[in-house]
């Protein structure tokens, strides 16, 4: 079977690990948003990308969600010694990985190359792409004013109302190579992944939306709302900021046009038949994933639906 996850943050991660668990040598690809990437210390930072290659590496801090497992700090700390701002935390070894991305990318090379061979060199099996080789970044608007991505979720610990989002560049971004492709699989799955900061920038990519509402093959929505509220980071705040219901079902609404199936948790079982009032099919079950035997089960029950 062919397999796509659209993917960003940890929830697209642990998703991508348990669809890799459960397919074993068939075909997966990870078409992962690029809208968070950055540039610090004058290196390129590709945030959601490296969170799911280190995850399907088995290299992740599976306690924090993200950056390498055994990390340590020494050069972090020489930059604040030195005066730099260090808000943003690199370890040691994830340097390494932005050292490479950076100098490929000034060589010329596409960050879908790049990318590609970064997996391969740490053992991945999946495929992963970024959904463009094109600049794309989101910008968060707040009370405050227009924040980039990075200083509202990391240096203002997403703590600002989000009014709006804007996608810069996402008019003129192209789909990377592979990405359109794989939108045809047998099975498209949205990932339990934030719908406005990790699934919607990858989807204005021009064309990818289109893509995925003409699929041929089943599509597949799982809820990062459980319970009324989020698993990780601030799926329900930015629900609640922008007229959203923040459930589920919220959560469903926003994907009725996209999707066959959506995929909620038991917790949430009361709303099957409004959500199912949607025009979609609905499977309850435990979506809190967990360590690797919980990811696979939910891939299981996924792989089931196609």
């Amino acid at each position: 079977m062919n397999v796509t996850l659209l993917a960003g943050g940890v929830g697209g991660a642990r998703l991508a690990h348990g669809l890799d668990l459960a397919l074993g040598a068939q075909s997966l690809t990870v078409v992962v948003n690029v809208g968070d990437d950055t540039r610090l210390h004058g290196l390129d930072i590709s945030p959601d990308i490296d969170t799911v290659v280190y995850t399907l590496a088995g290299l992740n801090d599976e306690d924090r969600g993200w950056g390498l497992r055994g990390e340590s700090y020494a050069t972090l700390a020489a930059l604040r010694d030195l005066g730099e701002d260090t808000w943003f935390m690199l370890g040691d070894r994830d340097l390494a990985t932005h050292i490479v991305r950076t100098a490929r990318l000034r060589r010329g090379e596409t960050l879908s190359a790049v990318t590609a061979e970064l997996a391969r060199s740490m053992g991945v099996r999946p495929h992963v792409v970024p959904a463009t080789d094109d600049h794309l970044a989101t910008f968060v608007d707040t009370p405050s004013g227009r924040l980039g991505f990075q200083e509202y979720f990391v240096g203002r610990q997403h703590a600002d109302a989000v009014l709006g989002l804007h996608f810069e560049g996402a008019d003129a971004a192209r789909p990377a190579p592979g990405v359109l492709d794989a939108l045809a699989a047998e099975l498209v799955v949205l990932a339990p992944s934030n719908p406005f900061l990790s699934i919607e920038p990858l989807l204005a990519v021009r064309g990818v939306r289109e893509a995925l509402v003409a699929a041929p093959g089943r599509r597949v929505a799982v809820s990062p709302i459980v319970g009324g509220q989020a698993i990780k980071g601030p799926a329900a705040q930015i629900l609640e900021t922008l007229g959203h219901e923040v459930s589920a079902l919220g959560v469903a609404r926003i994907y009725a046009d996209l999707v066959d199936v959506m995929v909620i948790d038991e917790r949430d079982a009361d709303l099957a038949g409004p959500v199912a009032d949607l025009g979609l099919t609905v499977h309850v079950t435990d979506t809190v994933m967990g360590g690797p035997p919980g990811r696979e089960r939910l891939a299981r029950e996924l792989l089931a639906l196609a």
